[in-house]
C-alpha cells in the first residue's frame, strides 16, 4: 500500500495517527503465545430443536458480552443459521459453553434458505440456496454481517457467493458489492468451495475486509507441497464501494498426503483485525488437511502497508511487480499443548488479561462429523507480539 492510498483509508475511518519517537533500548524477547484453555462441545447437542455444530466463525459481541457463531450448514440438517453463547475466559482459562439462542438466516422474503436438494436455479440470487462461513458483529448497528461462497454446480449453475447483513433475529437487511473478479464465470472467479471465508471490521467499524479462501482460477493453482500461492484480501467502505485489494502469499501445504492419491487442501478460514485504529494489520488463519497426517492452524500477522493495489490487475499469476502483504508467524497451534488440533475456522479478541495479554478466542468446525469434535479454544497473546 502506498503512503499516500493508506493516509486516504485512514482519513476514510476519521483517525488520525501520531509519531511516536521512542529512544533506541535493548529489547527483551517477546513471550510466546500461550494456551489459556480450551472446551468441547457435545457432539449433535440439540439445542431449541437444532443440532449444534459446523460451527465456521466465532466473534465477540459487545452488546451482551456473550459470543455469536455462524454455523456452516446449508439447510441439510436445520435451516441454515447462527448461534449466540456465553462462556467465561480468564487467566484460569475457559469455562463451559452455553447457548443462549438460535436463529435463521432469512431471505428477503422472510423465508429461510432452501437445502441445495431444493434450490431453484431461476430464482434470484439472494434466494438461492447457501454456504455460510464467517459472521461479524457490526460495531455501529449490532446487525450481523456474514459471508457465504455460493457454488459451482455440475450443471454449470453458479450460486453467486455474497457478504450480507441481517438484522439481530436473522432477517436480511441488503447485499454488501463484492469486486468484479470474485464474481463467478464458468472460466474465472473463485473456486468451489474456496470463496469468501475471512471477514473483519476495521477502522471502528468504517471499514470491512475480506478474503477469499484460495487463489481464484485466474490467479493460478493452489498452494502444493512444494509451491505456496496468492489469494486476495479486499478493502471496502461499510457502506459498500471496494477500496483496494491486496495479495495475500499463502504458505505450501505443510505435508505430503498418505496415500499420495489422499486429499490434501489448505487456505485462509478467518481473519481478524489486530487493532481497530490501524486497518493495516490483520490476523489470518490458514488451516490445513492433510490425509494422514491431519490438520494445521497457523495464524499469521499481515501488514498491508507497501503492498501493491490488485483491484484491477486481472491475474496474478501473470502480472509483473506485484508486491503481496507481509506477514510473520504469530502462532502454529501444534506447538501448543491442545488435546487436539481439529477443523479450526474461526477467531475472535475476547477479554484482556491482567497479564497485558490479549485473549484470542478460536472455535472449530466439526462437519457434523462423529470423528471430529467442536472446540472453543483460547489463547493469551502478548501485547508486544502484535
Amino acid at each position: 500500500m502506498s503512503s499516500s492510498t493508506r493516509h486516504r483509508l485512514l482519513a476514510a475511518a476519521g483517525i488520525v495517527t501520531l509519531s511516536l519517537f521512542i529512544p533506541a533500548t535493548a529489547a527483551a524477547a517477546p513471550r510466546p503465545v500461550r494456551l489459556l484453555g480450551e472446551q468441547r462441545v457435545p457432539h449433535n447437542l440439540q439445542f431449541q430443536r437444532t443440532t449444534v455444530g459446523g460451527l465456521s466463525s466465532i466473534d465477540f459481541d459487545p452488546r451482551t458480552g456473550g459470543y455469536a457463531f455462524v454455523c456452516d450448514d446449508r439447510s441439510a440438517i436445520n435451516p441454515a443459521r447462527f448461534y449466540t453463547a456465553k462462556f467465561d475466559v480468564s487467566a484460569k482459562g475457559v469455562g463451559p459453553v452455553t447457548f443462549t439462542g438460535t436463529h435463521p438466516l432469512l431471505r428477503p422474503d422472510g423465508t429461510p434458505y432452501p437445502p441445495l436438494a431444493k434450490n431453484d436455479p431461476a430464482a434470484p440470487q439472494n434466494e438461492q440456496t447457501i454456504d455460510p462461513e464467517e459472521l461479524r458483529v457490526d460495531p455501529r448497528t449490532g446487525h450481523y454481517v456474514w459471508s457465504q461462497e455460493g457454488d459451482r454446480l455440475a450443471d454449470q449453475h453458479l450460486i453467486q457467493p455474497s457478504i450480507r447483513e441481517a438484522t439481530r433475529d436473522g432477517h436480511y437487511v441488503r447485499d454488501l458489492p463484492l469486486p468484479a473478479n470474485e464474481r463467478m464465470t464458468p472460466e474465472a472467479g473463485p473456486r468451489r468451495n474456496y470463496v469468501l471465508e475471512g471477514l473483519a471490521y476495521t477502522g471502528f467499524g468504517t471499514l470491512l475486509a475480506s478474503e477469499v479462501e484460495a487463489p481464484l482460477l485466474q490467479d493460478g493453482p493452489p498452494p502444493t507441497p512444494t509451491s505456496g500461492a496468492l489469494s486476495r484480501i479486499t478493502l471496502q467502505s461499510r457502506f459498500g464501494p471496494v477500496l483496494a485489494q491486496y495479495a495475500y502469499p499463502q504458505e505450501k501445504l505443510f505435508a505430503e498426503p498418505k496415500p499420495a492419491t489422499g486429499f490434501a487442501d489448505t487456505g485462509v478460514s478467518s481473519m481478524l483485525a489486530v487493532n481497530q485504529a490501524d486497518p493495516t494489520k490483520f490476523l489470518m488463519m490458514e488451516r490445513s488437511f492433510v490425509t494422514g497426517v491431519g490438520n494445521k492452524v497457523r495464524i499469521f500477522e499481515i501488514d498491508t502497508t507497501g503492498a501493491t493495489n490488485v483491484l484491477h490487475t486481472s491475474s496474478l499469476a501473470t502480472a509483473k511487480h506485484v508486491k503481496p502483504v507481509k506477514k510473520k508467524l504469530l502462532a502454529d497451534l501444534s506447538d501448543l499443548p491442545l488435546s487436539t488440533v481439529d477443523n479450526i475456522e474461526g477467531m475472535t479478541w475476547g477479554p484482556a488479561l491482567p497479564s497485558g495479554e490479549r485473549s484470542l478466542v478460536l472455535v472449530s468446525d466439526n462437519n457434523f462429523s462423529e470423528s471430529q469434535v467442536t472446540q472453543v479454544v483460547a489463547l493469551a497473546v502478548p501485547s508486544e507480539r502484535l
